[in-house]
């Protein structure tokens, strides 16, 4: 990221448009918010005043990502509840230092947590999921080409050439399943046949 040594000054108008005066064109907030995650550095003025207004127009950013559809909310409900009460209070003059070495050691730590993250799960966050996914449809695979092979002779009676290697000797297990359901048809017969 190449920052400039100046940070680039933007122009709030009355009728709320801003205006970068690096590029002589009318931004948005959302051109301001991609201006921030690319590390650009601005500063925001009232055309009028000359009042700066930077964090204002910070605070109409977040507002703004916090307030998408469909985004991500980054402020949970308890955070804003504790931020509103420091007002007035006497610790009012720690939160902005806290917070500021908070964010800081996020930052910082931000690479090291993505390495781990990767290490731990893959590729990305969902891959474990996908390689359930990818199993669980092999499993499934193999297990309906098992009951397939039952009926893999086609009316002629020639076997259909099963292309799944993975199942091996339909046939064989069939059999084995025949054998068995006859032995315990002849063990039924049997006790029938004693006398009670």
């Amino acid at each position: 990221m190449a920052k400039s040594e100046e940070p680039v000054t933007i122009k709030k108008y009355a009728n709320r448009r801003l205006y970068n005066t690096g590029t002589s064109t009318y931004v948005t907030l959302e051109d301001l918010a991609n201006m921030v995650k690319l590390g650009e550095d601005f500063v925001v003025f009232d055309a009028k005043s000359g009042e700066e207004i930077t964090r204002s127009v910070l605070t109409q950013i977040i507002f703004e990502q916090e307030n998408k559809e469909g985004g991500q909310n980054l402020l949970p409900v308890t955070f804003l509840r504790q931020l509103i009460r420091f007002y007035g209070d006497s610790m009012q003059m720690l939160v902005p230092r806290y917070l500021e070495v908070s964010i800081d050691s996020l930052t910082r730590e931000q690479t090291k947590l993505r390495e781990q993250m990767t290490h731990a799960f893959g590729v990305g966050p969902f891959a474990p999921l996908e390689e359930q996914v990818r199993s669980n449809m092999e499993m499934f695979e193999r297990t309906f080409a098992m009951f397939r092979a039952p009926f893999a002779l086609g009316q002629t009676g020639v076997p259909v050439p099963d292309t799944d290697k993975t199942v091996a000797r339909p046939e064989t297990d069939m059999d084995e399943l025949k054998k068995q359901l006859d032995e315990m048809q002849k063990k039924i017969d049997r006790l029938s046949d004693k006398p009670a």
